[in-house]
């Protein structure tokens, strides 16, 4: 039995106790991350790049490709953001770019049938699906939606939707318990954000694009719950990163009673993560900012200002162990005694450190 053919669908339950104490920790990080992320300069690029993320990952989440570069210039065009570089943009792109938009910044906005279907328009330009294989804008035809793989002959049924019989009144159904639940004050708004995530992907109402579609709809929630965080992490990415245990959890619950507890925590903890991650940019951010400002009048060639901002950016091309002279040749495009030269002057005024360990195998950090 699907959880929708339960006979109190979608009356979902929970186990308050086990989820008070992720919200409580969720609750004290959104404070840290807006608190840390007040004193930034230049937030409008992190948004962009936050955004571009959200928008990327979650067509990934689908094995679904799209030109970031496109998506990028259209971000940016909406939000006011000068590039360098600005890349031609697509009927795709900016689809992408202003449901992302739309989700984030009309949340005061009631949700209709007719501002989803424009969503799903948004997320299938006609001029760049020339072979239309699916209803674009309007709800799924008459076939049963599933979820299958495996042999053709012998397919493996993950997930079965809702017959097609009946779902506009679900549908009007979840989009009046969206728009009236946004001010209930007796439900969390991160546990509404949760539950509009799991109820809008079983009603599966669209032959395709539907997890995307759902991702949009809890990014809504999360900006009404909180209209400024959201901007500085992207859930997407964290989902994307656990994407088979996404779809473990969502199968094991859709194939469950009406107790969503594990689904919940489950969702909260990718949150949590999220969050975290956001933090560590954030702060990373700052100390990029803090150390400019000290070295602002310390004489530096283009080679190692390249060096030191890649350092300084960290992530997985950041050197977190630290950088060594060959491996600063390779940044720098420069020769091996040139490399070794530049690391020697950045230890001397005070821009890197040396971490222990000598000779081939001596490592740079920078100093804090």
């Amino acid at each position: 039995m699907w959880i929708w053919e339960q006979p109190d669908w979608p009356q979902f339950r929970w186990q308050e106790d086990t989820l008070l104490p992720r919200l409580r920790h969720l609750q004290q990080q959104r404070g840290i991350l807006l608190g840390r992320a007040g004193v930034v300069e230049n937030n409008e690029q992190q948004t962009l790049d936050t955004l571009l993320t959200n928008i990327l990952s979650s067509s990934a989440i689908e094995d679904e490709r799209v030109n970031a570069q496109s998506v990028r210039s259209s971000l940016a065009r909406r939000l006011g953001v000068s590039l360098e570089q600005p890349y031609p943009v697509s009927e795709r792109s900016e689809g992408l770019a202003k449901m992302m938009l739309d989700a984030i910044t009309q949340r005061d906005t009631p949700f209709t049938m007719e501002r989803l279907c424009l969503w799903h328009q948004w997320l299938f330009p006609t001029s760049e699906w020339s072979i239309k294989r699916f209803n674009v804008g309007t709800l799924r035809g008459e076939e049963p939606m599933q979820v299958v793989s495996g042999r053709i002959d012998r397919p493996t049924v993950h997930f079965e939707a809702p017959p097609r019989v009946g779902l506009e009144v679900q549908l009007d159904r979840f989009i009046d318990w969206f728009n009236q639940s946004k001010n209930d004050v007796r439900l969390d708004p991160l546990l509404r954000a949760a539950l509009c995530h799991l109820w809008f992907v079983t009603l599966h109402p669209f032959d395709d694009g539907n997890g995307r579609i759902t991702r949009a709809l809890t990014d809504l929630a999360l900006s009404q719950a909180d209209s400024q965080s959201i901007r500085l992490y992207a859930m997407s990415a964290s989902i994307l990163a656990r994407r088979g245990d996404y779809y473990r959890i969502l199968q094991e619950t859709q194939r469950g009673a009406m107790d969503v507890t594990d689904w919940l925590c489950w969702f909260l903890d990718v949150l949590n993560d999220s969050l975290e991650q956001a933090l560590t940019t954030v702060s990373r951010t700052q100390n990029k900012a803090r150390f400019w400002l000290m070295h602002n009048a310390t004489q530096l060639n283009a080679e190692q200002k390249r060096v030191l901002n890649r350092l300084l950016d960290g992530g997985e091309q950041g050197f977190v162990e630290g950088i060594s002279a060959s491996q600063y040749q390779k940044v720098a495009k420069v020769s091996k005694a040139t490399a070794t030269r530049h690391l020697v002057e950045l230890v001397e005024k005070g821009c890197l450190e040396k971490l222990p360990g000598g000779g081939r195998s001596t490592r740079y950090q920078i100093r804090q």
